[in-house]
Parts: structure tokens; C-alpha cells; sequence
């Protein structure tokens, strides 16, 4: 039984076979693949990308789609435990796709097989679907995976999709620049794993038009209000960086920023009318990309 719970798990064989079958579906996303299967997408935690994307990839692949976006919807609210909310919907499933508050969610999901599992997202831990799409738009801004250097701004602790492309990388000679405050700087274990696979990186608390210069990729993040127990600290953080377009003067040509999205302050809006800015297209890219990892996962193979 195949799951997508970690990046860790592919290889970069692995993500660049998931990533040429997106491309086809790029070009064709209307396929009857899924005839006769049912998708359900579990969603513990609020989501709008992620959730529609997964369900309109489903959908254009001619599958259908049951589930929740609101576990107070659900089994859960009268204290159903994961277990048997996970065993009950299997019953009725080709393949699950979830998203939960808990770190290892997925993970422990995917050890009951009961039916395939899609991590959408556990915690502050993994998103391996929004990493493939972002390694997907990497490829398609820069013409290659490989010796980028990638500057990841914002929220470094509790952002899972910086945790997870730091591990999608790995395979791909990158250069990283961490910037974040120290209230929000990358866990010590995130830096382990660089070292430990060769990965060089920089740290800074600056976020200034110079660094931005050095950048081939510029990942923004959201400082997320909901991973915070004391207020206070996301007041004093949640406004620390602010891209204006007028930072962009130094930028490379074919630099490209990237957000996992929803943005709140951290990209002003006259970014939107720069050519740097790629957000939206990253986010269109969600579709084939998920429309792949379905495919991967119940291993349908798929034609020109």
C-alpha cells in the first residue's frame, strides 16, 4: 500500500517521476482516471488551496469526493478517536486525504492501512504535497531543481511547508538563507539535518534589499496566529518583514517569490504587479501537481 506522508520517503527519482507526470497534466488536466473511485478528504484543520485543489484535481480526473472541512462536523466533535474515524472512512474509500492539527497525525494514519494516506498537512511538521508543487514551480521558473539559493523568510518554526522543502531540496545542491526573528528562527533540528546532508546554509534576522539580491527563489511565509499559545509573542512578531516591491530593485532577473499562501502582510500588494512575483501561478500548480500525487499513490498510470 503506498502512502505520501513525509518528502523524506521519495527519492529524487521519485519526485521527478511525480513532477514530468504533473507536467502532462498540466497540459491535459481533464482525464477519466478515477472512474469509479471515491476520494475522501479529511480535513481536522481550515484549509482553502489545499482542500479545493486536491478535490478539483479528484473531480478533472472524473473521481468522486466525500469528507469534511470542519471536524466539528464530523465523528470527532462526540470524541470518536483518529483510529476509528480513520477505519470507519475507510470502509467507503479508495484513498484518504488528510490535514490535522496533531504532528505525526498522518503518519500513524498510514500505519493502521486501512487505505492509502495523503498527508495535507500534520501540524507544524510535514506538507509534502505543497513542497512538491513548490519544487514543481522551482523547476518550471528556473529550468532546473539544481544550485539555487533559496531565501526563506518569516515564520521558520512552526512553518511546515519550509521543514518539508528544506528536505525536498536535499537532493539538489541548494544554498539556503534563513531569515526569521529568534523568536521564530528554524528548530536546531532542521539545522542538523543540513549539516548532516552537506546543505549550506546562513542564518540572519535582516530582511534587507542586498540579501534579497543573493536570492534565486524568495520563500515568504505567513507567521501562522494559530501555532502560537502566547498572544503576546504573535503580536510582537507577526508584522517582523514586509516584501515591497520597491525592495526588489537589486533582484535577479529570473527571481521568483514564492508564498505557500494566505498571505496577511508580508507581501504588500505592488508586489503583485512586479515580474518577480509567482504566488498565484504556484498555487495553480497545486492542481496537477495533486492531480499526480493521486495518481502516484494509486499507482494509475497515465499516457501522453
Amino acid at each position: 500500500m503506498h502512502h505520501l506522508v513525509t518528502i523524506d520517503r521519495l527519492s529524487a527519482a521519485d519526485i521527478e517521476r511525480i513532477l514530468d507526470r504533473a507536467r502532462l497534466f498540466e497540459a491535459n488536466p481533464n482525464r477519466s482516471l478515477l472512474e469509479g473511485k471515491v476520494v475522501a478528504t479529511l480535513f481536522f484543520e481550515p484549509s482553502t488551496r489545499t482542500r479545493l485543489s486536491f478535490e478539483t484535481a479528484v473531480n478533472r480526473l472524473g473521481g468522486r469526493v466525500i469528507g469534511f472541512s470542519d471536524a466539528s462536523s464530523s465523528s470527532t466533535s462526540k470524541g470518536e478517536s483518529l483510529k476509528d474515524t480513520i477505519s470507519m472512512v475507510s470502509n467507503y474509500a479508495d484513498l484518504i486525504i488528510m490535514r490535522h492539527f496533531l504532528e505525526g497525525a498522518a503518519f500513524y494514519a498510514s500505519e493502521l492501512n486501512r487505505a492509502p494516506i495523503v498527508n495535507a498537512g500534520d501540524g507544524a511538521n510535514q506538507h509534502p504535497s505543497q513542497t512538491l508543487l513548490d519544487l514543481y514551480t522551482i523547476r518550471q521558473t528556473q529550468g532546473t531543481l539544481y544550485d539555487h539559493t533559496v531565501v526563506m523568510v518569516g515564520d521558520l518554526k512552526y512553518g511546515r511547508t519550509i521543514h518539508s522543502l528544506i528536505s525536498g531540496l536535499s537532493s539538489y545542491r541548494p544554498h539556503f538563507i534563513f531569515v526569521a526573528p529568534e523568536e521564530l528562527a528554524l528548530p536546531e533540528e532542521y539545522r542538523e539535518y543540513c549539516r548532516q546532508h552537506d546543505l549550506p546554509f546562513e542564518e540572519t534576522d535582516q530582511f534587507t534589499p542586498e540579501l534579497i539580491a543573493k536570492a534565486d527563489i524568495l520563500y515568504m511565509t505567513r507567521v501562522q496566529r494559530e501555532r502560537f499559545v502566547d498572544m503576546e509573542e504573535y503580536e510582537r512578531v507577526k508584522d517582523v518583514y514586509t516584501l515591497t516591491a520597491d525592495m526588489l530593485h537589486l533582484a535577479k532577473p529570473h527571481m521568483r517569490v514564492l508564498h505557500p499562501l494566505p498571505r496577511v502582510n508580508e507581501i504588500a500588494t505592488d508586489v503583485d504587479d512586479t515580474p518577480h512575483a509567482y504566488y498565484v501561478q504556484q498555487a495553480r500548480n497545486g492542481l496537477f501537481v495533486r492531480q499526480s500525487i493521486i495518481c502516484e499513490v494509486l499507482g494509475i498510470e497515465v499516457n501522453n
